[in-house]
């Protein structure tokens, strides 16, 4: 058979078969008609001030992947904090259907489960890296599922910080002493761990930091890094930044998605879900990584923020708490036992490879 005779049975083949689809016979001679398909319009309810950099655009650019890589066949529309509901009552708008998919942090449900703050960030523990290991390929997404669905939700990871800084102070911290009676934001585990060391920590959403830590409702503040930090305007009321964020070493975001919106959804259209998720969740880690330090350089050389780090015997005294808070967190219930079992072992494995690949490579490039 010639190539061109080829082609023109395999073409006739395709239109029969489409024919055949739209329950037309080919010997019909009637002309096809597809229906178009059907738009679904969903709604996305976030945490942060709406288009705050970072962490909105975060949730905009999730919204957009899922409306482009549907074809439009689903069209999400971004809501940020207040306009539909209070960021912190995200969780449960969602629950029960007033949305189909909320953006925000994990830690923030502790009161709803305390292992939901191991999915977000753990005081010393895992890395951006190694957190989407332990999701990806080390059974962390399962156990979060199992964690969100009584809720009826869908948990994904949609964006990581990287490793935070540790915060907004207007006295230095020398001592462990000085974090006596401090009122802090600070959410999750790393604030069960301030409270431990004495201070007293305060839960507060992004759009409230810069007023509360300006009219002294609040003594300090963490929040993210410098490329958010710094559109804040917290160096206009804190005097010192300090480093590194122990408390937050890799923050992973999420996208949660209520079950039964997702599952109406055909297997495509779910897939894309998900998938544009793990597009979301890769990006905006790049984008911190690539923004942040020139945003530290404007806040050091245009608005004199006096950087420092926390001295090492108080890290080490904040490290001793923070194993005595997160490890009585498994005492809490079964499933938080399960949760934290599973992510103390694989951080044991990550942290012997890390020690070997990421730690030896960064010491040997900065000592040559």
């Amino acid at each position: 058979m010639k190539r061109r005779d080829f082609i023109g049975v395999g073409a006739g083949a395709l239109a029969a078969t489409a024919l055949s689809a739209c329950g037309e016979s080919p010997q019909s001679g009637t002309a096809a008609v597809m229906k178009p398909a059907e738009t679904i319009h969903w709604k996305m309810v976030t945490t942060w001030p709406k288009n705050f950099p970072g962490l909105g655009t975060g949730a905009n650019f999730l919204a957009k992947l899922i409306t482009d890589m549907s074809g439009g066949r689903i069209k999400v529309k971004v809501y940020g904090a207040k306009e539909l509901v209070p960021p912190f009552e995200i969780f449960d708008f969602v629950s029960n259907g007033g949305a189909q998919l909320g953006h925000g942090a994990s830690y923030y449900w502790k009161g709803k489960s305390e292992a939901a703050q191991f999915f977000s960030a753990v005081p010393f523990g895992l890395t951006a890296q190694e957190m989407n290991a332990w999701l990806y390929h080390g059974g962390g997404m399962a156990l979060w599922q199992e964690v969100y669905k009584p809720f009826g939700l869908v948990p994904m990871a949609a964006g990581n910080t990287g490793v935070q800084m540790g915060g907004w102070f207007n006295k230095e911290i020398n001592s462990l002493a000085d974090l006596k009676g401090l009122k802090m934001r600070i959410p999750g585990l790393g604030g069960e761990v301030l409270r431990r060391a004495g201070g007293t920590p305060v839960g507060l959403p992004g759009g409230e930091l810069f007023t509360s830590l300006e009219r002294g409702t609040i003594d300090a503040t963490e929040w993210v890094g410098p490329y958010n930090d710094l559109a804040f305007g917290f160096y206009k009321a804190a005097k010192y930044y300090y480093s590194p964020g122990w408390h937050e070493p890799g923050t992973t975001l999420e996208c949660f998605v209520n079950q039964k919106a997702l599952e109406a959804l055909p297997d495509d259209l779910q897939q894309i879900v998900k998938n544009a998720a793990r597009v979301a969740n890769q990006d905006m880690l790049a984008e911190y990584s690539a923004r942040n330090n020139a945003a530290l350089q404007t806040l050091l050389k245009e608005h004199n923020v006096q950087l420092r780090r926390f001295p090492k015997e108080v890290l080490s005294q904040l490290r001793q708490l923070s194993e005595q808070v997160v490890a009585e967190i498994a005492d809490k219930d079964p499933l938080s036992k399960k949760v934290y079992e599973a992510y103390q072992n694989f951080r044991t494995q990550a942290v012997a490879w890390s020690d070997l690949s990421e730690r030896a490579y960064l010491n040997a490039r900065s000592e040559s």
